[in-house]
């Protein structure tokens, strides 16, 4: 039987850690599409997929909630969807409200509120494998019949785990029955419905999981926990090292061979460095070190799908506290790792504006994605491959300590921001630990495609387009008669680089440092692309080996580190600060954050430059 009728809509809701993203991934696997609601910086994620009997379905993942009724931007925009308030955002027809079956008392508060909506509503019982193993029972049909809306059982991580709500879902008609007014409490206390649920309908053997609670005595001890932690980052930053970099070499190998047979196929002239230069050399050089990037996100999915990264929140509350931030700044200071966008969007979950606003101003000092082609660079070509210790790699340990920098001038800035400001009250951490779980290659897999489609749109847009301009300010004008030095020299990006190179020399920065500077404000990694296309216009090779050496011969030791610390607490790009804009509608905050990290970055180049060209 096939349908011609308009797709279903469909909404997955629930609180965060409820497996609902695992479940989605499940049902539509690669069928996704993810852009940013109209008018906010909250992300929409939807996909599509059919049921057996050939139903069309249009499944749109909301924000995680855990109340309808707060004020932040993500739970506004899932009531106001649900509610089809949303302009331009119909309403679903069907609810599809997703609770963790090991943590009920906590998630059915949140399927109480919704129900009350008086919209079509189905209960799916998520990781129910999880709750059988800790004994917990749960008459599915009693449950159905207190809360008057279909349950469903569900295993996000399994396949074929979410067959019973396809099968529901293909059995639905597009007059879904609403759900009847539900019965209240004296003062509508839901806490108290949900009690009376439980008692009726669950059986609990204990409150904990048993292993969860013998993992978090060494993972949660105050003094082996945060140990625990500080190793696991240390060896994520080695694993980029020893994993990403030979798969980076292979690439750039690769496209120094595809530019040398270009330039053979091709006539002397403007074309041929147009794709030998800008093409090869440059963009060719920074998709090279896709695969560094990869393996950090690599590690990153697998800590944050493990259920590690709250507890990681929670050892770090005391001290992000004393420094004038707040546990729950964590999360979105680790989203800023991967970029700062995210990180700057996450902080809606933080309900306090003072605390919002520090954490805003810090998270561009975590070392974002976009720097690691600029570390990898310079570390490559100044930092000998060497084993220290018998284990460690002398580049990975040089990785993880502008990693530390980046962490540490957070920390500092966060510091200086609790002591000038009058109101230092401190606010309590309250989230929830969800259980261990082993990561699905599933989630693991679609959230690499996520990022490396993200760098790959990247790669043939912005940097792309300003690789091509720095080819031509390269290149144009041509040498006058009787030139006696490097075409490159004469042309705009020479005379730019040495009118730039005045206040950047304090640093170490020739002028050809100090014009990468200019396209990496717009998307840091174009500071590499820059560097490959000058000196590749200048007579240099496009392997990211061979530019790595060239660069060697032009920089000291003293000025690249100088570089690396530049990048480590540099003004953030532009992309970030209109986000920043747009979270706090403040352009004092877009100020306060550009200055104060310019004069960091500077102040911090400035002495490294100083004590190193005296030292090394």
């Amino acid at each position: 039987m096939s349908h011609s009728v308009a797709p279903l809509r469909v909404a997955l809701v629930g609180n965060p850690n409820c497996g609902k993203t695992a479940l989605f991934n499940l049902l539509t696997g690669a069928r996704q599409k993810v852009a940013n609601y109209a008018g906010v910086t909250v992300e929409r994620k939807e996909g599509r997929f059919a049921t057996p009997s050939g139903r069309r379905v249009r499944l749109l993942d909301l924000p995680g909630a855990y109340s309808l009724e707060s004020t932040s931007p993500d739970e506004r925009v899932t009531r106001d969807v649900l509610l089809g308030r949303y302009p331009g955002e119909a309403a679903p027809d069907l609810i599809v409200c997703v609770a963790d079956a090991t943590n009920l008392r906590l998630h059915l508060r949140f399927v109480l509120e919704v129900r009350r909506m008086g919209r079509p509503i189905v209960l799916a019982l998520n990781m129910m494998d999880a709750a059988k193993r800790r004994g917990i029972e749960v008459d599915v049909a009693e449950l159905a019949r207190q809360l008057g809306m279909p349950v469903v059982e569900t295993v996000a991580v399994r396949r074929g785990g979410a067959q019973a709500l396809i099968e529901l879902i293909d059995r639905t008609t597009m007059d879904v029955p609403r759900t009847p007014p539900l019965r209240a409490v004296p003062g509508d206390d839901l806490h108290g419905t949900v009690r009376e649920i439980l008692a009726g309908a669950v059986t609990m053997p204990r409150a904990t999981d048993a292993r969860d609670d013998a993992i978090d005595r060494f993972a949660l001890h105050p003094v082996l926990g945060p140990l625990i932690l500080a190793f696991v980052m240390f060896l994520v930053f080695q694993a980029v090292y020893l994993v990403g970099k030979p798969l980076t070499d292979a690439i750039g190998n690769g496209f120094a061979w595809l530019g040398a047979l270009a330039g053979a196929a091709l006539p002397d002239g403007p074309l041929r460095s147009l794709v030998t230069d800008a093409l090869f050399g440059g963009v060719g050089t920074v998709l090279g070190f896709l695969p560094e990037i990869l393996v950090l996100f690599f590690f990153i999915l697998v800590l944050e799908e493990s259920g590690y990264l709250p507890r990681a929140a929670f050892l770090l509350d005391r001290m992000m506290v004393a420094v004038g931030l707040t546990g729950r700044s964590f999360i979105p200071l680790l989203s800023s790792f991967a970029c700062a966008i995210p990180g700057v969007m996450g902080t809606r979950s933080i309900s306090d504006p003072r605390d919002r606003l520090a954490t805003i101003l810090v998270a561009p000092l975590m070392t974002c994605s976009a720097r690691l082609p600029v570390y990898a660079l310079l570390i490559g070509a100044f930092i000998p491959h060497r084993v220290i210790f018998g284990v460690f790699n002398l580049q990975g340990l040089v990785l993880f300590a502008l990693y530390a920098a980046g962490i540490a001038g957070a920390m500092a800035v966060g510091w200086v921001m609790k002591k000038l400001r009058r109101d230092r009250r401190e606010h309590a951490l309250l989230m929830e630990l969800p259980s261990y779980r082993l990561p699905r290659a599933r989630d693991v897999a679609i959230g690499l495609w996520e990022r490396g489609a993200i760098f790959l749109k990247r790669l043939t847009g912005i940097i792309l387009a300003l690789t091509v301009l720095m080819w031509f300010i390269s290149t144009f004008p041509s040498p006058p008669e009787g030139a006696t030095l490097p075409a490159i020299d004469y042309s705009i990006a020479g005379y730019l680089g040495r009118a730039l190179q005045w206040p950047f020399a304090p640093l170490g920065f020739n002028w050809q440092m100090s014009l990468s500077l200019i396209p990496a404000f717009a998307a840091r990694e174009t500071a590499v692309a820059a560097l490959a296309t000058v000196y590749s216009v200048a007579g240099g090779d496009a392997d990211i080996t061979a530019l790595g050496h060239t660069l060697a011969q032009n920089f000291s030791l003293a000025s690249a580190l100088s570089l690396m610390v530049w990048f480590a607490f540099a003004p953030q790009c532009m992309s970030t600060l209109a986000v920043i804009r747009r979270e706090t509608r403040s352009w004092r905050a877009v100020t306060l954050s550009f200055g104060y990290m310019f004069v960091v970055a500077y102040a911090a180049s400035f002495v490294t430059y100083q004590i190193a060209r005296h030292f090394v």
